[in-house]
């Protein structure tokens, strides 16, 4: 099965007063058919640029990308494609359900075709009794809501969304997480772009990261977030001179409703934390060690990168 996305020395270049700049640089990596993928890096690392290649919004200055096993502008894989951008412009004096259907038109869907999913997806993005409203109304999380719908109207196989939960409220980024699983279920690849780390987690099964054009790693993201050396530590009896002594020990202590997160720099060191409390008397009763979130993996990662 050909891949869902297939990126080989993809380049952009621009030129500038201070010479050549390359917002995508000699890129190359997978994503399989099927998956939820994230791509990730700080503001200017060339995500957006990637995307918008991909979509024939610009052109590579080297390289190449199949989509769906078709080279990019292939109109049969078009029509399988749908496409959230970052920032949307939408037709304001349309209505919702009106808007769809401009969409499922340019997607070539017949009439009764068109009216049955524009139903579905109204349903789906949570808009159903907002049909009827003109877009110029909606707020911006229903904008979010409607541009969604429009990347779905035609039933993708591969849906590309650019910061997708920007805009979203938590009940609005929960709907969107239910939402990506459905169409994950129904075997279609979703590649996000998305500066909510905490999201992707909760999503994505690989992501990759980039920084200042380049690739920095593609991985599977359980292996990325793998366990660390911090513990959740729940005790009775912890004496202030314990505490000076957890503080000297760790790298980083946090405390919250009578639990501490310890931080130490090395594996080792947990051994002897918990030691410690117990020969000071104090009751432990939870010393449960917790993953490296996403965020602290992007980070390190990032600034690796910038080293």
């Amino acid at each position: 099965m050909a891949a869902a996305v297939e990126i080989e020395g993809l380049t952009k270049s621009y030129g500038s007063s201070d010479g050549e700049v390359r917002a995508v640089d000699w890129l190359s990596f997978r994503v399989e058919q099927g998956e939820v993928f994230g791509f990730l890096g700080p503001n200017g690392a060339g995500k957006t640029t990637t995307v918008q290649i991909l979509m024939q919004v610009i052109f590579p200055t080297s390289g190449s990308a199949r989509l769906l096993g078709k080279p990019l502008g292939d109109l049969e894989s078009r029509s399988q494609i749908g496409y959230l951008p970052e920032l949307c412009q939408f037709h304001s004096h349309l209505r919702a359900d009106e808007f769809l259907d401009f969409h499922g038109r340019l997607y070539g869907m017949p009439a009764g075709a068109r009216r049955k999913r524009i139903d579905e997806v109204l349903e789906l993005v949570g808009l159903s009794e907002n049909r009827k409203s003109r877009i110029r109304t909606f707020s911006k999380g229903m904008m979010q809501r409607i541009g969604i719908g429009q990347a779905i109207i035609n039933n993708p196989r591969l849906l590309f969304l650019d910061e997708p939960a920007s805009a979203l409220d938590p009940m609005g980024r929960r709907d969107m997480r239910d939402l990506l699983m459905s169409l994950k279920d129904r075997g279609t690849t979703v590649f996000m772009n998305s500066h909510l780390l905490s999201e992707v987690e909760m999503t994505c099964a690989r992501v990759g990261i980039m920084n200042r054009g380049k690739l920095v790693q593609v991985s599977d993201l359980k292996s990325m977030i793998k366990p660390g050396h911090t513990v959740e530590i729940r005790a009775a009896g912890i004496t202030d001179r314990v505490m000076e002594q957890i503080r000297d020990l760790a790298k980083r202590v946090q405390q919250d409703d009578g639990c501490l997160m310890v931080t130490v720099d090395k594996e080792e060191l947990l051994s002897h934390l918990a030691r410690m409390i117990m020969e000071s008397g104090a009751n432990l009763m939870e010393f449960t060690p917790r993953q490296m979130p996403l965020e602290e993996a992007f980070l390190q990662l990032i600034q690796e990168s910038d080293a």
